[in-house]
């Protein structure tokens, strides 16, 4: 019985798949490298597509199932393109304490903006962590990057507001 090692072609020609490659090849093609390789590709471009699970799982020889399994189970792991723009309200005890459900209610009746999803314009992408270790600012909010505290509803809706009409 032969075995085949032959590892699956990248699904394109982009030169990005070059850097995923190279980083499976680091780590000797491990399923346990799996986390690292989910991050590389997400780096390189910017979600984890259908395309870009399957060549995960054949180059790594793990099942599909498993691939799809860390990359939902992980937040920091998106399936979809992100916005041009990203708001992370963190839903920790203070900051939920101090308001968050209220700044998530403002998002959705605006913008019918729910965590984990995209505006249809591509503009704003909505999400939520658990902790983002500015308590003392509850609630907080992290617009591309930068941490905001001490927030109110209107605050974070005039903030994506700005965002949908190119107002950075």
């Amino acid at each position: 019985m032969r075995i085949d090692l032959s590892r699956p072609s990248p699904p394109s020609d982009d030169k990005r798949w070059k850097m995923v490659s190279a980083s499976m090849r680091r780590h000797g093609h491990k399923a346990s490298s799996l986390i690292e390789t989910l991050h590389t590709v997400q780096e390189a471009f910017g979600f984890l597509d259908e395309e870009a699970i399957e060549f995960i799982a054949a180059s790594l020889r793990v099942p599909l199932s498993q691939v799809y399994g860390v990359a939902t189970f992980y937040h920091f792991f998106h399936l979809k393109p992100p916005g041009e723009h990203a708001c992370v309200l963190c839903t920790g005890t203070a900051c939920y304490i101090k308001g968050v459900p209220k700044i998530l209610q403002a998002l959705e009746e605006e913008f019918h903006l729910k965590p984990g999803e995209t505006t249809p314009d591509g503009k704003v992408s909505l999400m939520t962590a658990r902790c983002v270790g500015a308590c003392g600012l509850a609630p907080v909010a992290v617009f591309d990057g930068e941490v905001v505290g001490n927030l109110k509803p209107d605050e974070v809706v005039q903030k994506v507001r700005r965002w949908k009409n190119d107002e950075s």
